[in-house]
């Protein structure tokens, strides 16, 4: 199976809408991902689905579910509550350990893009630790360009300096 963009895909997945059924299989993967010290400053995720579903535009939120249930989530929330920036949103794409490399992050990711896109979102944007290379590279294949490096911008859990990658998609198709 391939994506849009002809990336190989090395997994059968599905793609749903994220459900607050689904809130204990996302908050495990959340967790594992901030476990890896690679894919956020946070040091825990939401406590309870209402808080994670408080922050999450619930028009954009997606799980990968495999046939041991679900392997991966991506979500957007606004990046701000004025007007002006409603076509602005910063998103997450969270793969399990087990299911990294097979392709299930490029299908999130198309279609998040499909779905920001078909509201009228014009801008995706993410900051990125700048050794998270698997991550950039997802990116980039999607067309998310660097806007800048944010050097020493915050202490990790380990009290260690990181830099961020900030990284935009600008829709080609939104005006």
């Amino acid at each position: 199976m391939h994506d849009r963009r002809g990336v190989l895909l090395r997994v059968s997945v599905s793609l749903r809408p994220l459900a607050a059924a689904d809130w204990p299989e996302v908050h495990r993967i959340y967790a594992e991902g901030i476990a890896t010290g690679h894919a956020t400053f946070e040091t825990a995720p939401p406590a309870t689905w209402e808080e994670f579903d408080g922050a999450k535009l619930a028009a954009h939120r997606l799980v990968a579910v495999s046939e041991d249930g679900v392997v991966a989530w991506a979500a957007v929330a606004a990046v701000s509550s004025r007007p002006v920036y409603r076509g602005v949103v910063e998103h997450s794409v969270y793969v399990e350990a087990d299911a990294r490399g097979r392709g299930i992050g490029h299908l999130l990711l198309d279609a998040l893009i499909a779905s920001t896109e078909a509201a009228g979102v014009w801008t995706i944007q993410s900051s990125i630790f700048a050794d998270n290379h698997a991550s950039l590279a997802l990116h980039a294949h999607h067309g998310f360009r660097t806007v800048g490096v944010r050097e020493r911008i915050a202490r990790d859990v380990a009290g260690i300096w990181r830099d961020t990658v900030l990284i935009e998609r600008r829709s080609p198709t939104v005006a």
